[in-house]
């Protein structure tokens, strides 16, 4: 766990975290993923979940790739989150598979072309994986400062409608405390590495 954050910024812990991040060597960041991927497809809303949302790592972020293929071989449905290209502030889900043709956006993030026909209601979803830059003993995260996640994961903090969520990290991700704003919504879990956050 990262040293007391109450006297930092929003913007200065997501930028030493994202530092943090980076600097994890190409060994740490496999032997991160290898031990997500045994945690994830053991948990049971994965082993009962149809429709998965998931997160390709970027800056640093945890790798879910082999937790995809297992998710691909086991008939269950992957689904990326894709900048709205119209509604700002707010993604879509798009279904995708070894065959999905990629793009770059905005934030130069690989996301799935759009195609209407492959996309994927929020509220179809069973789970969705959400990324974060920084979490605390709480189940508060701050992502990237989009929003993005907080908003589509408003329903669900308010009467538990939606995906169930998830957040994804790194162990090195964890800090003492987060400064909250109102828009926050906290996770009921979090699985890093070694760990498996319940609140």
């Amino acid at each position: 766990m990262n040293k007391e954050t109450t006297q930092l910024s929003r913007t200065e812990i997501r930028n030493q975290m994202r530092i943090i991040r980076r600097d994890l060597s190409g060994a740490q960041q496999k032997r991160d993923a290898d031990r997500l991927f045994v945690r994830l497809i053991k948990h049971p809303r994965v082993q009962q979940a149809e429709k998965i949302s998931v997160t390709l790592a970027h800056d640093g972020e945890i790798d879910t790739l082999k937790f995809i293929e297992w998710c691909w071989e086991n008939n269950k449905k992957i689904y990326l989150p894709v900048v709205h290209p119209f509604n700002k502030g707010h993604l879509l889900f798009l279904q995708y598979s070894p065959r999905t043709k990629m793009v770059l956006n905005r934030y130069g993030i690989i996301e799935p072309k759009l195609d209407q026909l492959h996309t994927c209601p929020v509220t179809d979803l069973d789970l969705i994986f959400t990324p974060l830059v920084a979490f605390d003993p709480q189940g508060n995260r701050i992502g990237m400062g989009g929003g993005y996640y907080d908003r589509m994961l408003a329903p669900w903090f308010k009467d538990k409608s939606g995906p169930y969520p998830i957040g994804l990290a790194h162990d090195c991700q964890q800090v003492g405390a987060l400064p909250i704003e109102e828009w926050d919504v906290p996770l009921p879990e979090i699985i890093t590495p070694s760990e498996h956050f319940f609140w």
